[in-house]
């Protein structure tokens, strides 16, 4: 049993403060049965305990009960590993194999809710779709506590299994913490799902599809509603992407008075919410992403709805603008696109073959999982080399491929790069990505030399620039550049009246600070053409 003690708090006054709020929903008693043992994760152990020992103050309905890994309480949970939180084994079979720390702790204290109000909370077809299952599942997702969108996939897989409780269990397992699990997995890239010891995805879903794998244990599209037979939502606006630009888009016209609705595909945040440190945010020396995009989503949605894994799969353009996503449809007298950029590829052999087994485009959710190893970061930009002084200071080894002859970045990140040490390969691209069930290589060309060298490494993270996610712009005939990114004038407008762009989908500096400010100025041109529509003059 552990009984050293800490000064220092785990939850600070501000956190208590929302914490004994929402603990307010608490309907029933939740009993937390802990398991630790020593010499297995010992440092996880003492930060678990002493975080359950503070929570458990901020609610009378918060019940927490110390247990060791061997004793008759862990035999009768089949518990053998350290530390290990189970959420009212008596009903449920919901566990954390692990710390619930970081992003994580958003989940266990959704799973602290949920398991009170006995209520899933799933969508009505998820439900039809879970009544169907008649087998056990055992569902495992394997996290990291700094990735920002395994908690989404955390937090269905617990409904699942408040929703089947006979049926279904659901594990969250810190892949850092339980190397060996993670490695029996081939866990390269979180969220990580296994289901009856079967990999069925690499990534966030959206609920639907994951319910749906869970009866099929197959990976597969999600099943989707109808969305046209339902009653359309009318607003005056809606904001397609939640990054920085979608966001104070909102905030900027509902303080006009418009009625608007953010609909955000994944989760809020963008890329922003990926980036470790934040060290160009005015007002902040450093910060990161995100926490400054949990500081504006917040005040975001004092203004507005904002709505995750809501991915709309068509725009209509006609009296009205219709936005159909695979779960509701949306009318609105305009339109605000701010679908962002996505991570460009390498196109070389072997990338998507180990995409998730040692090739990551985001250091923030795997980079955990490379301490202590070797990894090569390729790219030249701020990303780059932002990415490569995450990753060391992580623990792993860290080498920069890039292809030019100096940095396209800031000084001050430059330096850092000099500062820490960092190895760079100069004049060098990848040819290919080698490896057996996951990477051990890459093989490279210096583009002076013409040589080819394999270069030994246990991961490659990818920070070579951005592609627009420009599906839906270019579904409705928005005019884009020669790289994609759709064309707007400087108030946001596009070639199509009512529909209006801002963020990293125009191109040009792609920075948060400038997708804030095209977002107050796509929000600001809204209301004003909505008021006076400068088409309508135009056709006179």
């Amino acid at each position: 049993m552990i009984e050293e003690k800490t000064q220092q708090k785990i939850i600070t006054d501000d956190a208590k403060k929302i914490l004994q709020e929402r603990f307010k929903e608490l309907n029933n008693t939740v009993v937390l049965e802990v398991f630790t043992q020593e010499k297995q994760n010992d440092q996880y152990n003492l930060i678990t305990v002493h975080f359950l020992e503070e929570l458990k103050e901020l609610s009378d309905k918060i019940i927490v009960h110390l247990n060791q890994v061997g004793d008759e309480k862990s035999k009768k949970y089949n518990v053998t590993r350290s530390p290990t939180i189970l959420l009212n084994p008596e009903e449920y079979n919901i566990r954390y194999i692990g710390a619930p720390l970081g992003e994580e702790g958003r989940s266990f204290i959704e799973a602290i809710l949920m398991v009170s109000k006995k209520q899933s909370g799933l969508s009505q077809i998820s439900k039809d779709v879970l009544a169907r299952l008649k087998e056990p599942r055992h569902i495992q997702v394997f996290v990291t506590f700094t990735c920002p969108y395994c908690p989404g996939q955390v937090i269905t897989a617990f409904k699942a299994a408040i929703e089947k409780p006979g049926l279904i269990r659901s594990e969250c397992i810190d892949a850092g913490e339980h190397l060996d699990l993670a490695e029996k997995f081939e866990v390269g890239a979180v969220p990580h799902t296994v289901i009856n010891d079967q990999t069925i995805s690499r990534g966030l879903e959206l609920e639907e599809r994951l319910i749906a794998e869970i009866v099929t244990l197959q990976p597969i599209e999600p099943i989707q509603e109808e969305s046209a037979t339902k009653e359309p939502t009318l607003v005056d606006l809606v904001i397609i992407g939640a990054g920085p630009a979608g966001l104070t888009a909102g905030i900027y016209a509902a303080r006009s008075g418009l009625k608007t609705i953010v609909l955000e595909k994944n989760i809020v945040g963008g890329q922003a919410a990926i980036t470790p440190v934040v060290e160009n945010w005015p007002g902040f020396s450093s910060i990161p992403g995100k926490q400054l995009m949990d500081m504006i989503s917040k005040q975001a949605r004092e203004y507005v709805p904002v709505l995750e894994g809501e991915r709309v799969q068509e725009i209509k353009i006609g009296k009205y603008i219709e936005a159909i996503t695979e779960r509701n449809w949306y009318f609105s007298k305009a339109i605000i696109l701010a679908t962002g950029a996505e991570h460009r590829k390498l196109q070389v052999p072997g990338e998507d073959r180990f995409y998730g087994h040692g090739v990551s485009y985001c250091p923030t959710c795997d980079g955990f999982l490379f301490k202590g190893k070797t990894v090569v970061v390729v790219g030249g930009g701020n990303t780059a080399i932002t990415d490569a002084l995450y990753l060391k200071n992580l623990g792993a080894q860290v080498s920069v491929l890039n292809r030019g002859e100096d940095f396209k970045g800031e000084q001050t990140l430059k330096n850092s790069i000099k500062k820490e040490e960092i190895p760079v390969l100069w004049n060098t691209v990848v040819e290919e990505i080698l490896g057996n069930k996951s990477v051990t290589g890459v093989k490279v060309l210096n583009t002076k030399s013409k040589s080819s060298t394999v270069i030994q490494t246990d991961g490659a993270f990818v920070a070579i620039g951005e592609i627009p996610n420009n599906q839906l712009a270019t579904d409705i005939g928005l005019k884009l550049d020669e790289q994609g990114f759709v064309q707007g004038d400087r108030f946001g407008r596009t070639n199509i009246p009512r529909v209006y762009v801002a963020g990293d989908l125009t191109g040009g500096v792609r920075q948060i600070t400038t997708a804030v400010g095209a977002g107050t100025t796509a929000a600001t041109s809204v209301f004003e053409d909505i008021l006076h529509p400068y088409w309508v003059s135009q056709k006179r």
